[in-house]
């Protein structure tokens, strides 16, 4: 386990659009490696990433941003991807990865690690449940993007 470096991002990248795979919308992922590199390294980054590398290679990834808890006063983490190759599932390398994400939470006196996971996703909400992490059933995500993001931006401009 370690952060990424900006030598990973094509590996990443790669990464992110298997996860995309995974989650059964392959049309919907368009990250570049210009982009990725940019949000990670670039001047006005906005995310960090630890990856997990196994004999030279990396096999799988936790992209995160901070995000901020109102109600607590403190930073936390958002978890915005965790994949692992499946050749790689079992080892213990998602385990390491969300650990390294609780490392940084404590040292820097963070109040939470969070993210989202899709309801049909069985195995990883098994797992996430043997790690202590618990559903947020009572909230409802949501979200606003493409036209509806755009028109209801419009509104504000008048």
């Amino acid at each position: 386990m370690r952060e990424a470096r900006a030598d990973d991002v094509p590996a990443v990248v790669g990464l992110v659009h298997e996860l995309a795979e995974y989650e059964r919308s392959p049309e919907l992922c368009t990250l570049t490696e210009d982009q990725l590199h940019a949000a990670l390294f670039g001047p006005e980054a906005v995310a960090r990433c630890h990856v997990a590398e196994v004999a030279g290679e990396v096999v799988g990834c936790a992209i995160w941003f901070r995000n901020f808890s109102t109600w607590r006063g403190v930073p936390g983490i958002y978890l915005e991807d965790l994949f692992v190759r499946p050749s790689h599932r079992g080892s213990g390398l998602g385990r390491a990865l969300l650990a390294e994400l609780a490392a940084v939470c404590a040292e820097r006196g963070y109040a939470r690690l969070e993210w989202q996971v899709l309801d049909w996703n069985e195995p990883s909400i098994g797992f996430y449940r043997a790690l202590g992490a618990v559903p947020m059933d009572e909230w409802t995500t949501f979200r606003l993007d493409g036209e509806a993001l755009t028109a209801f931006a419009k509104t504000a401009e008048g």
